[in-house]
């Protein structure tokens, strides 16, 4: 039963990330909004709502570790697995939004939630509006500050679609997502804790790569049809709405409290270190460049987090 519920929810997340690119694609278009803007705001909230479900549901149920390695484990895989992965499949062009505002506000937002657990191990609800706060600024910022999207940007096959319809796509490919999140979650948490392992491995190891399939899903397709703009501010995106919302929602609806010591002195550092080496990465050997070598390099980073976690 459970490995019909993963294999149902990888499915559903496949098709839900091939709906919400489709419909991300359009209403850049239709809104004359960068691609990256786009992947930056619709795909990453989108992708990044499992995490927001399950940090809420872990929370209120008292699962704060859960809650926590959720974020932690999925900024993790985020970087090292999808974005290692997603270079493994092909080259990427970096824009220069990345170092000028992309990479800074990922680390700023990585490192307040290293501060407010530091802190006092708590995440209070003044912390949380704070966190909030912050996104809503940095999303007015970049809707402010964005460039009109060139002519070559525009691919042949690109056609525009009727309003129904993109918002039809957006709908369903969110419903996918979280549908296939759920299921993933569900089957892979029921086989995990059938081996009595505690909630913080649970959290940044099954669960937080259920979260990160949607992601993985988003850029693969955005890879293949060549929309690598999306691919990587999805995934920068991603993870700092996976603090600065999926943290600061879930802490604004109750405090969420450190348990597990491991999560701020091992796996906090991990997410640290991996967002930290992407920045040297973009510009070594070949500046605003991500090939094959880097993928490898994240991926094996990856492999050793899994392995030291468990």
């Amino acid at each position: 039963m459970n490995f019909l519920l993963i294999v149902g929810g990888l499915i559903l997340l496949i098709l839900g990330g091939n709906w919400l690119l489709k419909s991300a694609v359009a209403l850049s278009l239709k809104l004359n909004i960068s691609k990256v803007i786009i992947g930056m705001t619709v795909v990453s909230f989108a992708t990044s709502a499992p995490e927001l479900i399950v940090s809420i549901n872990a929370a209120l149920n008292g699962s704060s570790d859960l809650s926590l390695g959720n974020v932690i484990g999925s900024n993790i895989a985020n970087l090292g697995l999808v974005l290692g992965i997603t270079l493994l499949l092909g080259s990427m062009t970096v824009q220069k939004g990345f170092f000028k505002t992309d990479w800074p506000v990922m680390m700023i937002a990585s490192g307040l939630l290293f501060f407010f657990l530091a802190n006092d191990k708590v995440i209070e609800l003044y912390e949380g509006i704070f966190l909030f706060a912050f996104l809503i600024i940095f999303l007015i910022y970049l809707l402010r500050t964005q460039k009109n999207i060139d002519v070559d940007e525009i691919l042949e096959e690109e056609i525009l679609l009727p309003n129904y319809k993109t918002a039809f796509f957006l709908i369903l490919g969110a419903i996918g997502l979280y549908g296939g999140s759920e299921l993933l979650i569900r089957g892979a948490t029921s086989l995990a804790l059938e081996f009595g392992v505690t909630e913080r491995v649970i959290g940044v190891t099954v669960v937080s790569i259920g979260t990160s399939v949607p992601e993985l899903a988003a850029s693969i397709i955005a890879i293949i049809k060549k929309e690598k703009a999306i691919s990587l501010g999805n995934l920068i995106g991603s993870n700092i709405f996976n603090i600065l919302a999926v943290i600061g929602i879930t802490s604004i609806i109750t405090p969420i409290s450190l348990s597990d010591e491991r999560l701020l002195t091992s796996d906090i550092y991990w997410m640290l270190g991996i967002s930290f080496i992407l920045l040297p990465m973009v510009f070594i050997p070949k500046k605003f460049n991500l090939n094959w070598k880097h993928g490898i390099i994240l991926l094996l980073g990856y492999c050793f987090f899994i392995y030291a976690t468990l």
